[in-house]
């Protein structure tokens, strides 16, 4: 027991380390979270433009857009915790760091909802991925306008 205490504090406690040695200063986590959600914007707007009519629905490509943005969703959250990224120039408001804890969440359930819009995705029709995805668009626009400025 004592073991796993001391494992749990070590990996909690270098959390920030390791964030940081995967960037060379805090602008480059800046341009890796931009990206990072630049891609999700894509495989997502993909799926908007389907349950909108705006493109022809294709369940193949949604099913790989859906999976896509399960991988995807993980990736911008460890370079926000990277050593200066707080006063970087970005968009990201000031907030993120004073509420850090709900960020977590709101990104928690951000992967959550990407893993539920794969799930609807895999039943191939659009009357189980509409849903999913307004669910997963309404998440996205609760932290924009929390969040993010502009």
């Amino acid at each position: 027991m004592k073991n796993l205490f001391i494992l749990i504090a070590l990996s909690t406690a270098s959390t920030g380390a390791i964030a940081a040695s995967a960037f060379s200063d805090a602008e480059d986590a800046v341009s890796y979270r931009q990206h990072s959600f630049q891609l999700i914007r894509h495989n997502f707007a993909d799926l908007g433009d389907m349950v909108k009519g705006q493109v022809p629905f294709d369940a193949e490509r949604a099913k790989r857009r859906a999976a896509a943005l399960v991988s995807l969703t993980t990736l911008p959250w460890e370079a926000f915790e990277v050593p200066g990224a707080d006063k970087a120039e970005s968009s990201a408001k000031a907030d993120i760091w004073q509420n850090l804890q709900d960020f977590k969440q709101k990104a928690e359930k951000f992967q959550a909802d990407a893993a539920a819009l794969n799930t609807a995705a895999a039943s191939g029709t659009m009357e189980q991925i509409k849903p999913a995805v307004m669910a997963f668009a309404k998440n996205c626009k609760a932290c924009h306008d929390k969040y993010k400025a502009d």
